[in-house]
């Protein structure tokens, strides 16, 4: 048995995709078919998903990263991460392989007769068909191969031709304008009739040619006469009177072109006069205008002097000015700390009972809702003067277990000014009660505090931990008619046992 033949290294490197359909001899299967290029398979890998790629397509798919299988997609197969192609996410499909290049292939090139396999097609003839149809790379003209060496050497307008003078090479479109720059191009001298002389040497050749016409040396004046140079002599001779009339000719005509340049120059001497009397007058302006700018100068120097002065108490005034709006700035802060206490001192109580009222009811709890302020704080009050700090937490769209169902109420102790004074931890009864304003049914939570939780501790922050009832207040309640809220109003009133204080 023959040993395998190796498969061409172009196609183990996967730089090109599928074969075209119009190889196969037989029926077509899809089975057979790349689901990129949809030609048949070269180098089938199969992906995770059980799609099957030319090597080229898989790689050109996933060289930019990550891919959809659109395989999948399109057969609704689509399933993560199976579906996902990816590098080194795909196996090379041996059995594929041997099964599509046993195929019974034929040359796809019209007056090709070979046949055989798809591994022969690959390995022998693909590339190698002297009836492919090839592009000349210089005039762009399509030919078989087998055609390529004679159109390249007959046919091709773009070819390249030697010069068989100078034996440079030129392209065939520029072979008029190169025989006219060729310097071994062959020249006739128009004199002595002589063949064969390059260009290169014609120049020479015509200095020394006695039969070469030259034009008469009174050309200038107007003899159109060419003549050999050993008759050029004779020529002057016989044509002196002819000569003669020329230069007169010439001679009276410069005399009338001096006469009308004289006349020209007197003008121009004229004009020059005048100018240089306007000329003498723009001077005198200029001194007088130098005199007015010197003592411009000189006023715009005292400006800017006076000006410098002026900026500078502006910006001993402007650093005056920023330092009191600082001070004022400090005094603001102050008040604003002032009113700040004094508001929280005229709103505290000392006696352990505390009513809150919440007015806008309906747009803050919308803020809750929105997450913009979902929880409030009330003010202070104490149990006594020197008792307890306390106040209350509010969250009107419900925390934790209650968020978006209840209205959910806590207890906060916070930290005083007499806490080393004071037995902890805080072990008083608190009532928390939602006052219905017609007086008849206040919705009421009592609880005593776990001494062991952290929030009834002796505070070492600003508050503790919130602790109380997140289930407060069902909120279907608040919403349908009732005496809650009032004027868009609540009541909150807390009410702290003071018993064993």
């Amino acid at each position: 048995m023959a040993a395998q033949e190796p498969s061409p290294p172009s196609s183990l490197e996967g730089n090109k995709p599928g074969f075209p359909k119009k190889i196969l001899a037989n029926n077509l299967e899809d089975k057979h078919l790349c689901n990129s290029c949809l030609k048949i398979l070269r180098r089938p890998l199969q992906a995770q998903c059980g799609h099957r790629f030319c090597s080229f397509c898989f790689n050109k798919i996933v060289s930019s990263g990550p891919e959809k299988c659109n395989a999948c997609i399109k057969e609704d197969l689509f399933e993560e991460p199976t579906s996902i192609l990816k590098q080194g996410g795909a196996f090379p499909d041996n059995a594929a392989r041997r099964e599509v290049e046993a195929l019974a292939a034929v040359c796809p090139n019209e007056g090709c007769m070979w046949t055989g396999t798809i591994k022969d097609f690959e390995a022998c003839h693909e590339g190698h068909c002297d009836f492919a149809i090839i592009l000349c790379p210089s005039c762009k003209e399509l030919m078989r191969a087998n055609e390529q060496e004679r159109h390249d050497e007959r046919e091709c307008p773009e070819r390249t031709l030697n010069c068989k003078y100078c034996k440079e090479p030129f392209l065939l479109k520029n072979i008029k304008a190169h025989d006219e720059i060729c310097p071994k191009y062959p020249l006739i001298c128009e004199g002595c009739a002589k063949k064969k002389i390059p260009r290169e040497k014609y120049v020479d050749h015509i200095k020394f040619c006695s039969k070469f016409k030259a034009p008469c040396r009174f050309h200038v004046v107007g003899c159109d006469t060419s003549v050999e140079k050993e008759k050029i002599h004779d020529h002057e001779r016989q044509c002196s009177y002819e000569h003669l009339n020329l230069l007169l000719t010439l001679g009276a005509a410069l005399e009338l072109q001096l006469q009308s340049e004289k006349t020209k120059v007197v003008e121009l001497s004229r004009r020059c006069q005048e100018l240089e009397l306007k000329v003498n007058t723009f001077e005198n302006i200029v001194c007088v205008l130098n005199r007015e700018m010197e003592r411009s100068c000189a006023a715009m120097e005292a400006y800017n002097r006076q000006h410098r002065l002026d900026q500078d108490k502006i910006d001993i005034l402007n650093n005056k000015v920023r330092q009191l709006e600082r001070t004022v700035s400090l005094r603001d802060l102050s008040i604003v700390e002032m009113e700040g206490k004094m508001r929280e001192m005229s709103a505290a109580t000392y006696d352990g009972i505390f009513v809150w009222k919440i007015s806008d009811f309906t747009k803050k709890r919308q803020d809750a809702v929105a997450g913009r302020a979902p929880a409030m704080f009330s003010p202070a009050f104490y149990t006594s003067k020197y008792g307890y700090k306390m106040c209350l937490r509010i969250y009107l769209n419900g925390d934790g277990t209650g968020r978006g169902t209840h209205l959910s109420l806590f207890f906060v102790v916070m930290r005083g000014h007499s806490d080393a004074l004071l037995k902890w931890p805080f072990n008083q009864k608190v009532t928390l009660m939602l006052l219905d304003q017609n007086n008849r049914e206040h919705i009421i939570d009592a609880f005593r505090p776990d001494i062991s939780s952290s929030s009834f501790q002796r505070p070492v922050s600003d508050m503790n931990i919130a602790s109380g009832c997140p289930l407060f207040c069902p909120l279907s309640k608040l919403e349908s008619k009732n005496s809650y809220i009032r004027d868009d109003t609540i009541f909150i009133k807390a009410i702290v046992d003071l018993t064993g204080l």
